[in-house]
């Protein structure tokens, strides 16, 4: 039976997102801080709080504090003209680079921030003066991370991993879920439960017109 879902690999992690991967489409509705450089016309619709209304054509003043969703803020963020600046999420910022760089072991990245490395390389985009602090950050707490996760997935067969998995952020969830199959998939063949290796159409083939050739 197909299935009913291809799941496309995230490119959250380079420049740009694949908006055909769910998981990067869900990563870039969450919320960034922002503060607007100049007022913001028709915008206010959506922040009826902060604009002043249908008469001053829903515009949302300069000064005003907002948390737009990521693939907005990219949207009209320009170095050029300034339309808004970009509050760093407290996770990103030093005091929790700091605990990350301490052991960063010890964080639930799911509770605060589900797509953590997705996301943190999303902020890159915003050329911010702390983004090489940001982008070692991230890279020192994947590694970190990674053999205690892959230690975790290769040392769980059948047992209850909830707890651990529940820690993880998304694509550490992805990493864990490949160690599980490689482990199975080993667990398997250790038992001789793996598929049995079968000639190829085209060398059966081959061998039918071969005896056929012999015969006559």
């Amino acid at each position: 039976m197909s299935e009913a879902y291809f799941r496309v690999e995230s490119g959250a992690l380079g420049h740009e997102e694949n908006f055909l991967s769910l998981d990067d489409i869900l990563m870039s509705h969450e919320k960034l801080p922002v503060r607007t450089e100049i007022p913001i016309p028709r915008l206010g619709a959506f922040f009826p709080e902060r604009s002043g209304g249908a008469d001053t054509d829903n515009t949302i003043p300069q000064g005003s504090k907002l948390e737009l969703p990521l693939w907005l803020a990219k949207g009209l963020f320009d170095n050029k003209r300034r339309i808004l600046s970009v509050d760093l999420p407290k996770i990103y910022r030093e005091g929790w680079r700091t605990v990350f760089s301490a052991d960063a072991n010890v964080v639930d990245l799911h509770k605060m921030g589900p797509h953590f490395y997705g996301f943190g390389s999303q902020l890159l985009h915003f050329d911010s003066p702390e983004n090489t602090d940001i982008s070692q950050s991230l890279l020192q707490t994947f590694i970190g991370r990674f053999r205690r996760i892959m230690d975790s997935s290769q040392n769980a067969y059948n047992e209850d991993t909830s707890a651990l998995v529940a820690r993880l952020d998304e694509m550490e969830r992805g990493l864990f879920q490949m160690g599980q199959r490689g482990l199975n998939d080993f667990q398997c063949w250790e038992k001789g439960q793996a598929s049995q290796i079968t000639a190829s159409n085209l060398v059966q083939n081959y061998k039918k017109r071969k005896f056929t050739d012999t015969e006559n």
